[in-house]
């Protein structure tokens, strides 16, 4: 029922107080949907995969010609690697009979001899599964670690490296989980004043998280997923769905403190900062999915991950909170006006923070656009690749087998790179030793059916190193184009430090199509929103910014190896990543604060005083939100993989630097100077677009 002068419910509000009166059942619905998923994903399993494929690329092609020939170099391999400082001479028998059963074992279809180094104080001998590495069962891998390793002892050394190594050592988030959600909740407790207020985004966000991993692990079964989502996903999930809620939430306490009951302050709720959120979460969404515009399988399946955890935390926001709201809501009405009673009117600090910065705009702006350019200058140099067993923590096996064999062998052994000759090899090994920057190669090993064959070439300087880089390039488009001309003969290079390049090259070359993409359709969608040419120009002009700044915070700490941190390139697909969840993200903040001000506009057609108002009324809220995002997120650089850290690092900067410096810097000084000007829309596109109303006002502010 609608009282005189309140607007009507739209369906934002409809639908909480739909979730309100069916309090019970929309809880019991919840919690029976969430057990039925997570049972049914335990018992189902999972079949995460990580498909590396790069259609069109020289690595991908050696990979496919080795796979059809039925080449031993087709599959992943693992290094045996054995070290005694009294030498290897005595151990040979027991290496040997070490040796004879791993070759036992399953999925091994090939055991290499022992290769000693010259000093006769390490020697190796290459295992050579029969799949990828990603399709190996870790179970497997792991038998191969435990027989190789019960060989150790008496001063003998056993350590295993390669990429099926390490995959059976990697390990999720850690603690990283519970030490952000202890956080947030310590710092939703200092907001509101109350244990059970605090807890109710966090149980919001459990379920919307708990939801969307089992969705996700039953869709691994039929859908190409890698088994780095599901971190990922908690890590999104987990900082989105407490900022949504918090953003409801914390409409829902205004409207008490204004006089509404707690139905009416539900419905309210929903129909203003409910749209908010949905529209915010479709923005996420739409630069999540622009992923696939990069045409990378392993991103893909990441993407929908996320984009379909995004999606379930706006659904647990709208439906799941209102529930909790109509349970506890007496107790939370009760708190809150008592809590109101007790403090004194003031001049919000907010309000006088936005009068300072539109009394000197241009100071304020040059100062925080400078600030952000400062920071963003080392992405400029930003080297992407992929972190290898010499990133491993040092008590890994990989690790330890990895320094072994730089030690004994030089650091390209790590990485080789392996050429594949389509036809008789010729001089290839001849040619490859005589180039500069190899140390060594291999005769030429043929495939089953003599079609192909493969020279494995071992670099002078480590995978990482540019120099590598540098040689796979020069193989390529000057070394073996030459020798081809001559011989007649087809050549590709490949091998896994090669397909990492080539992985890399790929995100770089199609980066400009996914900002392209995600820019321009999040920037359509705040145009239908706000009606305003200038306002979606703005917010992707300083998104693109926070985002730059991140990527360069994230490259002084981890490629220049600055705050402890270990030097390397960064994963080639976080700059992708971060781009399209950091752009949504900051779009729910650009949403939020404009859309406050863009009701005080459409109120009182004064523009200092609308953004006056609208920081003043989001200020708080952003900046708790902000703060549990941020503690979030950089929980999970505690994380032992390098690849959460970064991701954790690279969101807690760019969601510290969008909430502080651009909302409460950049976006009033701009607005300022913009004036009336914000909220043009030519007459031509005006008539065009369709009229969409973000807020709703309330009674008393209609």
């Amino acid at each position: 029922m609608t009282t005189p002068g309140t607007p009507p419910a739209g369906r934002f509000g409809r639908l909480a107080a739909w979730s309100q009166r069916h309090r019970w059942a929309a809880l019991a619905l919840w919690v029976v949907v969430v057990a039925v998923i997570t049972v049914g994903s335990q018992a189902a399993g999972t079949a995460y995969h990580n498909d590396f494929a790069l259609p069109g690329t020289d690595s991908q092609a050696a990979a496919d010609l080795m796979t059809e020939h039925g080449s031993r170099e087709a599959g992943a391999t693992v290094q045996i690697v054995a070290e005694n400082p009294r030498g290897l001479a005595g151990d040979r028998p027991g290496i040997d009979a070490m040796l004879a059963g791993v070759r036992g074992l399953p999925s091994v279809s090939a055991v290499g001899p022992l290769t000693v180094s010259e000093s006769g104080t390490i020697g190796y001998a290459t295992v050579t599964l029969d799949r990828a590495a990603q399709d190996v069962p870790a179970d497997r891998v792991t038998k191969i670690i435990d027989t190789a390793r019960a060989a150790s002892g008496d001063g003998l050394r056993i350590e295993l490296g390669g990429d099926p190594v390490r995959g059976a050592e990697e390990g999720g988030g850690g603690g990283a989980e519970g030490a952000g959600m202890l956080a947030a909740l310590v710092i939703l407790v200092l907001l509101f004043g109350s244990l059970v207020a605090a807890a109710l985004p966090l149980v919001t966000a459990l379920f919307a998280v708990g939801g969307a991993i089992g969705l996700i692990a039953l869709a691994s079964h039929a859908f190409t997923v890698a088994d780095f989502t599901p971190p990922i996903m908690m890590l999104i999930g987990l900082g989105v769905g407490v900022d949504y809620a918090l953003l409801i939430f914390y409409r829902y306490r205004q409207e008490l403190r204004e006089g509404a009951d707690t139905a009416a302050a539900t419905r309210r709720a929903l129909d203003a900062a409910g749209r908010t959120v949905f529209f915010a979460g479709c923005t996420v969404i739409i630069a999540l999915l622009g992923l696939i515009a990069l045409g990378l399988g392993s991103l893909q399946g990441v993407a929908l991950a996320v984009a379909l955890t995004v999606l379930v935390t706006m659904a647990a926001s709208l439906t799941l909170l209102p529930a909790l709201l109509g349970v506890f809501g007496g107790r939370i009405q009760r708190q809150v006006l008592k809590r109101a009673a007790k403090e004194r009117p003031r001049e919000g600090g907010w309000r006088r923070l936005a009068s300072a910065v539109q009394r000197r705009p241009v100071p304020a702006l040059l100062v925080a656009v400078a600030a952000l350019l400062a920071l963003s200058a080392p992405a400029l140099d930003m080297r992407l690749g992929f972190a290898d067993a010499g990133n491993d923590a040092p008590s890994t096996t990989s690790r330890q087998a990895y320094d072994l064999l730089a030690e004994g062998f030089g650091p390209g052994f790590n990485g080789p790179l392996i050429v594949v000759a389509q036809g008789d090899p010729g001089p290839l090994r001849q040619t490859l030793t005589e180039t500069p920057g190899i140390a060594a190669a291999t005769p030429p090993l043929p495939s089953k059916d003599g079609a192909v064959s493969a020279v494995i070439a071992y670099p002078t300087t480590a995978p990482q190193d540019e120099a590598t880089t540098a040689l796979a390039h020069e193989l390529r488009n000057e070394v073996l184009p030459s020798l081809s001309d001559r011989t007649g003969t087809g050549y590709l290079v490949g091998g896994p430090t090669a397909a990492a390049q080539d992985f890399s090259d790929s995100v770089s070359a199609r980066m400009p199509l996914f900002v392209a993409v995600v820019v321009g359709l999040s920037a359509l969608l705040l145009m239908v929103v706000f009606r305003s040419l200038l306002i979606p120009v703005k917010a992707a002009l300083l998104n693109l910014l926070s985002i730059s700044a991140a990527l360069g915070a994230i490259t002084l700490v981890f490629q220049d190896g600055r705050f402890g941190a270990q030097s390397g390139p960064i994963e080639a697909f976080i700059p992708v990543m971060i781009f399209a969840i950091v752009f949504g993200l900051s779009m729910d903040y650009e949403v939020f604060l404009v859309s406050r001000v863009h009701e005080e506009w459409e109120r009182t057609r004064d523009p200092s005083h609308a953004v006056k108002e609208g920081l003043a009324a989001t200020g708080k809220v952003i900046t708790a939100a902000a703060a549990i995002m941020i503690v979030v997120f950089a929980a999970f650089v505690l994380s032992p993989d390098r690849m959460l850290q970064q991701f954790g690092l690279g969101l807690a900067v760019a969601v510290l630097l969008d909430a502080v410096v651009i909302r409460c810097l950049i976006v009033p000084a701009v607005m300022g100077l913009l004036g009336r000007h914000a909220w043009w829309l030519p007459a031509p596109l005006a008539r065009r677009l369709p009229r969409v109303a973000l807020e709703r006002p309330s009674a008393g502010r209609a």
